[in-house]
């Protein structure tokens, strides 16, 4: 497949969810500014902090966890699943349910336990059931407009809770950060499009690497989360196999299984990907070097990707926008248009019809 030839990449992509890839720095913004001005929670002390969610939305919460770790005073916990932890209960736990349609069955279910556990609760979603329980229990509910995929709008989510986490007093002012971070990503975006050819076109040339492989991708620290990005994308818009790692816990288990099968019979079929950060713990930096050379001398393919920028969020969100365009020249490559959720929609259908009276 050509990847530089614009007609064929137009055909394939139908519903140009390259437009979305393009536009997330501004979307990232976006999502930041409207946060800055929505309703907020009534809530005297902050105790705990869930946010429950399923796929990007989740994505977008853990990415929040993961970048406030270190300077946020209160636990924040994902919660991908039905129901409530038993720990999330009274008006001290935030509670978050955020899903893009706003009809995900387990956060739908997550918001009623929460709401009967007499948690402080609020929305984040386009619409839907969510929107409705919002205004049934008049609970604050933060909305964006995109009619496009869920995963596509991880930036509205993402700057939503950042710009929340920051009106709160959870974290520091992030305004100066954010700022810097669109502008960091779209300067290097701009080796990423389309029209770019493939030899000066990183994103091709990784994509091309990727053909044909089931592809692990390693991450630590904040890119750990990342690394769940990469693998999400590549499965959803390639519709390709791929799984993530976190280092350094991948040395405790992932390490000692690369002998077998055979060189032979693995090298040819799996790649590995370590994404690295200058902002990553001295010891997983070199943890991740020494697991790459460990790979290589067992004859497995691998590479490297290097965060940019000069903070933390900036090497978060432009590695995730780099995986982004990766994952979409992964798909324009094997054939596949890239928004399609055949197998996802056939489940949810399923799941749907067996709610009906018999």
């Amino acid at each position: 497949m050509n990847l530089d030839d614009l007609s064929v990449i137009r055909s394939i992509d139908s519903q140009n969810m390259i437009q979305d890839i393009n536009d997330l720095p501004n979307q990232l913004l976006a999502g930041w500014t409207l946060g800055l001005s929505n309703p907020m929670p009534k809530i005297d002390k902050i105790s705990r902090v869930v946010i429950s969610g399923m796929g990007g939305s989740a994505l977008s919460a853990d990415l929040l966890r993961s970048y406030s770790l270190s300077n946020c005073a209160v636990p924040v916990v994902l919660h991908r699943d039905y129901g409530l932890p038993a720990f999330a209960k009274g008006s001290d736990t935030l509670f978050i349910a955020t899903s893009h349609s706003g009809n995900t069955e387990e956060t739908i279910d997550s918001l009623k336990a929460a709401i009967s556990a007499g948690c402080v609760c609020m929305v984040v979603a386009t619409g839907g059931k969510l929107l409705e329980m919002a205004n049934t229990h008049t609970l604050p509910a933060w909305t964006f407009d995109h009619r496009g995929q869920p995963r596509a709008a991880i930036g509205f989510s993402f700057g939503f809770l950042l710009a929340l986490f920051t009106r709160l007093g959870l974290i520091e002012d992030q305004a100066i950060l954010l700022q810097n971070t669109v502008v960091e990503m779209k300067a290097a975006q701009q080796a990423y499009l389309p029209e770019v050819p493939a030899p000066n076109n990183p994103a091709k040339r990784y994509a091309g690497q990727l053909v044909g492989r089931w592809v692990t991708i390693f991450g630590a620290g904040l890119l750990s989360v990342v690394a769940a990005r990469w693998k999400a994308q590549i499965n959803e818009m390639a519709k390709a196999p791929a799984n993530f790692e976190a280092l350094p816990e991948a040395d405790h288990n992932t390490l000692s299984g690369i002998l077998n099968p055979s060189e032979e019979l693995l090298s040819p079929r799996t790649f590995s990907m370590f994404l690295t950060s200058s902002f990553d713990h001295p010891r997983n930096m070199l943890r991740n070097e020494i697991t790459r050379r460990l790979f290589m001398v067992e004859g497995l393919n691998t590479d490297v990707f290097v965060a940019k920028g000069s903070s933390p969020l900036e090497h978060m969100w432009t590695a995730i926008h780099f995986g982004d365009y990766m994952a979409y020249y992964l798909a324009i490559a094997y054939g596949i248009d890239p928004t399609p959720l055949d197998a996802a929609v056939e489940l949810k259908n399923s799941l749907a019809e067996s709610n009906k009276p018999k």
